[in-house]
């Protein structure tokens, strides 16, 4: 196991005594060479938990384990040689690089902070530009300004590999570039993951960017996850309500499918300031009843990698898990459900 995050809690203080609850007590492990999915709206503490296993900044609790390493209890000295393990990839690239410095400066940055392979370093640059698609000699001499937001995020990812990483933290690496760049981003990702024996943590609010490129997904609303499963399993067979309606809401690539909702849930989330009692995801959910107020779900088993923190799941659990099984609600209050008509049928 490359990395083991136990009980991660994040809050900040927002005034008059008062706390967002960014992250509560989620647990998850990153196996090595797997691309781990975390999708769920904005606001939901995906970004939080990136960059809190990045100790940037370091969580209120829990324990962060990186190749048996607890990051949270680690000195100082031994964490700055952990983050070169560590790399991550920001939202937006062009802000992510200095304006002021050439591109063959910003790459080789983390070799000559780390005085490492001082004799080879032009040539190492030179290849990782060319890994990532752009030419070592064009591109060396110029300035991210005079670059497309695609090149300048590979310019930002040849940076993230310089130092040989195990772990690459993707924050939202392509919600800023258009869709058919977003495809060549996310192609040079596992191109690269395959070259350099990566694991990943892919962060996403979009589920189909994260189904194509994750091994497993994590689904993660209001500071907690609700659901993880392989990405193929997730999509075909969704356990939890609000992954559900995440996949409801993914269009449909079809100008003669008009999608419905059978029941809409409301649009907006509780604050995290405040956060409801038990399921979190109670106040938006159809299939809600007094149990998921009074008593927090955990997480079970549907299959064997596949868990979800839901009293009433949208499939059957594991037989393991139905010991106590527990009162369903009616069909009729079923989670939304996109509906697809061809025009021109009944």
């Amino acid at each position: 196991m490359l990395l083991r995050v136990e009980d991660l809690v994040v809050e900040y203080a927002a005034g008059r005594g008062k706390k967002v609850h960014a992250v509560s007590g989620i647990s998850f492990d990153v196996r090595r060479g797997e691309t781990l999915g975390f999708v769920g709206e904005s606001g939901c503490g995906k970004s939080t938990t990136g960059r809190a296993v990045l100790q940037l900044p370091s969580p209120t609790s829990g324990s962060v384990t990186m190749n048996g390493v607890d990051l949270t209890m680690a000195a100082r000295g031994e964490m700055r040689l952990a983050r070169t393990q560590m790399q991550m990839i920001f939202q937006d690239p062009l802000s992510a690089l200095n304006p002021r410095r050439r591109v063959r400066e910003i790459v080789r940055e983390p070799l000559s902070i780390w005085k490492r392979d001082r004799a080879n370093s032009d040539a190492r640059v030179a290849e990782l530009l060319d890994q990532v698609g752009l030419d070592a000699a064009v591109a060396g001499d110029r300035r991210p300004h005079e670059f497309s937001g695609g090149q300048c995020q590979r310019i930002a990812i040849a940076r993230a590999l310089i130092l040989e990483p195990g772990l690459l933290i993707c924050d939202e690496p392509v919600s800023a570039l258009d869709v058919s760049v977003q495809a060549q981003i996310l192609n040079l990702l596992e191109d690269l993951k395959e070259k350099y024996g990566l694991s990943m943590i892919f962060i996403a609010h979009d589920v189909a960017v994260v189904r194509s490129i994750s091994d497993r997904v994590a689904v993660m609303y209001l500071g907690k996850l609700c659901e993880i499963a392989p990405a193929e399993e997730l999509t075909t067979r969704a356990a939890h309500p609000y992954t559900k309606t995440l996949l409801d809401a993914v269009p449909i690539a079809d100008p003669d499918v008009i999608v419905r909702s059978s029941e809409s849930a409301p649009a907006e989330a509780p604050s995290p300031i405040s956060p409801p009692s038990g399921c979190r995801f109670r106040t938006r959910c159809p299939r809600s009843q007094a149990r998921c107020a009074e008593e927090e779900p955990v997480f079970r088993k549907v299959t064997e990698q596949h868990f979800v923190a839901c009293h009433y799941p949208l499939v059957p659990l594991s037989p393991a898990e139905t010991s106590e099984p527990a009162e369903q609600p009616d069909r009729a209050s079923s989670v939304p459900t996109a509906i697809g008509v061809r025009r021109g049928t009944a």
